[in-house]
């Protein structure tokens, strides 16, 4: 009998994302019968995913086998995938607290999951539980793979590969692939017939080349198309999914710099100096800057996901449609060896030169039963290469922070944080950091609790 894959998710409580992810799973012939573990603390919302999962074998006729645990390390026990996909901390307190505090001394944000004072606090709070992942993972499914879908992914998987390099990790992200979607539609050309390379970090990476298929089979650059579209006011179009986020910001960095980058306006907005400044309601009016935008998502998606979780429970079965997730297509390639190509973030390892070795680089790479394999790139533009570099920054001093167990490097990643930099003074900064730290003191490591709080600017 052949055997089947065996496929983890750790916090699978996060029902409706599970749900995306498994039926793309279970729609793969290769994959249909593979035993889907799911793994969460919480177990009110681990029985629903369990109900979800079933109902989707039984909608697609898959003889998949599900399984529940709470127990982390037996969920894992003879793995060959691994899904992790959860936030430390909730919405509520830890987001909740990386938005309030930095209020008060007048710093504003819009998501705060992935770089500044919010993404440092993520970072401190989530990687801890990935390294025990890892830990359990070389116990006992050591050739497993690890699917990472968890912000702040850039810190993550670079603090992944520092401590537990042995471990076959990729961090997965839709920024690539959904930013391409949003740019087909608003230059009206079928994303079918758009050829792209990107490169750089996650949510920093940049597309090298954004071109049309022409009919004769050469290619168009469409990056004229895009600039003047904008400077015409013609794009980007109205959002067809959140009208608070006109993703304007993306569209000005282009003509700035000559490339449009992967990750939202939202997003883009608070990884550098020039958007979002006390003082400056003209800017977040020019560019329509959604701020407190994450909590915002957070509130409606807690009632979504309700909803949602309600309604597959009372189905007796559940509609499925292909994501634009990556995970089944690596699982598939590597299991069948049949080719695909992903976006992926992985140890840079010389893939972008111009880039630190050591850094979490987002690439192309080839994915078969050899498993994931990175391609190379090059040089940046040296545009892209400064401004990705003052990101880098941020990341490898929280990287080191928690690597050595120094809590004064996490007030450095702070103080070459774009954003916060050209908001505060070095004295605002290390008040900040502290009353953070104490606020977040039940989710963070015991080296990182600050014993004396200074007094807030």
């Amino acid at each position: 009998m052949t055997r089947q894959p065996r496929i983890t998710f750790i916090g699978a409580g996060s029902t409706v994302f599970m749900k995306n992810i498994i039926g793309d799973i279970l729609q793969r012939p290769a994959l249909s019968a593979a035993t889907i573990a799911l793994m969460d603390v919480n177990p009110e919302r681990l029985a629903e995913s369990e109900i979800v999962a079933g109902k989707l074998a039984r909608t697609l006729g898959a003889d998949a086998r599900i399984e529940t645990h709470s127990n982390q390390r037996k969920a894992l026990e003879g793995a060959d995938f691994v899904v992790v996909a959860f936030q430390i901390g909730g919405y509520e307190p830890c987001t909740v607290t990386d938005f309030e505090v930095p209020k008060k001394y007048g710093l504003r944000q819009t998501i705060a999951d992935t770089l500044g004072v919010g993404g440092i606090m993520r970072g401190l709070r989530t990687v801890p539980h990935l390294w025990k992942i890892c830990e359990d993972m070389l116990e006992v499914c050591p050739e497993a793979i690890l699917l990472q879908y968890v912000n702040p992914m850039a810190i993550n998987t670079w603090a992944i590969a520092e401590k537990y390099p042995a471990i076959k990790q990729v961090g997965l992200c839709h920024s690539v692939q959904g930013t391409a979607f949003e740019l087909a539609r608003d230059l009206d050309i079928p994303l079918d017939e758009i050829r792209y390379r990107a490169a750089g970090i996650n949510h920093m990476a940049f597309y090298l080349k954004f071109e049309h298929r022409q009919k004769d089979g050469s290619y168009r650059d469409l990056y004229p198309d895009l600039i003047r579209g904008y400077r015409e006011g013609r794009f980007p179009k109205p959002s067809h999914w959140n009208p608070r986020c006109p993703n304007k910001v993306r569209y000005e960095m282009l003509t700035r710099l000559g490339y449009f980058v992967t990750e939202s306006s939202e997003h883009f907005a608070e990884y550098t100096p020039y958007f979002i400044k006390d003082g400056r309601p003209d800017l977040i009016e020019k560019f329509g800057i959604p701020l407190d935008e994450y909590p915002k998502r957070c509130v409606e998606q807690i009632e979504r996901w309700k909803g949602q979780a309600a309604a597959f429970k009372e189905a007796e079965t559940i509609e499925v449609a292909e994501s634009r997730e990556y995970a089944s297509s690596i699982m598939n390639s590597v299991w069948t060896g049949e080719p695909s190509v992903i976006y992926g973030n992985l140890r840079n390892n010389g893939c972008i030169t111009s880039l630190p070795e050591n850094c979490a680089a987002e690439v192309p790479c080839l994915v078969d039963s050899s498993g994931i394999q990175p391609t190379y790139i090059g040089a940046l533009p040296p545009q892209l290469t400064a401004l990705i570099r003052t990101n880098i920054n941020v990341q490898e001093l929280t990287v080191q922070a928690l690597v050595t167990e120094n809590r004064e490097h996490l007030y450095h990643a702070a103080m070459m944080d774009p954003h916060t930099a050209a908001e505060l003074d070095l004295d605002q900064i290390w008040s900040l950091v502290d009353d953070l730290l104490a606020a977040h003191r039940d989710w963070i490591p015991e080296w990182a609790r600050v014993t004396k709080k200074v007094a807030a600017a």
